[in-house]
């Protein structure tokens, strides 16, 4: 039986050690992507619903409160049925997530007629403290609706 040499078990734990200084901070970076992108694709599709309303009815939906008033915490969550039959939320045709599929975060639809404020708001560790995340959109008087560039991000890490 063949033993491996101190020079070969050097080169080895130094290959392995440099694969994983790479590895491992790729893999971290990606699990907090992840945890992003349900605020990022429900505001997106909030955005888009809300200025397809705009555009056929020179307003924007009137508001909704934050659905599911108290967001997850520290795991995702189904809703129990009906929890997205708000009149806004049908006008929108959104759902945090296709019934029955389990999601992390709240959302809430804030109007005034001419803008709008679309946030989602999630407790991702459970300690009650909310990361929250924001978007809004104007229908400024002789000018298409529109989502305003950017979002505002406030404490996505938690």
């Amino acid at each position: 039986m063949r033993r491996f040499t101190p020079i070969e078990l050097a080169i080895g734990v130094a290959l392995a050690g440099s694969i994983a200084a790479v590895a491992i901070p790729t893999f971290v970076r990606e699990v907090h992507a992840s945890r992003f992108v349900e605020p990022v694709d429900g505001l997106t599709r909030l955005g888009a619903a809300a200025v397809a309303h705009a555009e056929a009815f020179q307003r924007f939906p009137e508001s909704a409160e934050l659905t599911p008033s108290t967001p997850p915490r520290g795991k995702k969550e189904v809703d129990p049925p009906g929890t997205w039959d708000g009149p806004t939320w049908s006008v929108l045709d959104f759902r945090a997530a296709p019934e029955g599929v389990p999601h992390a975060y709240s959302f809430e639809f804030e109007s005034t007629g001419g803008t709008f404020i679309a946030r989602a708001r999630g407790d991702l560790d459970g300690d009650g403290l909310l990361s929250t995340f924001e978007i809004r959109g104007a229908a400024p008087p002789g000018e298409p609706p529109r989502v305003e560039p950017g979002m505002y991000v406030e404490s996505e890490l938690e």
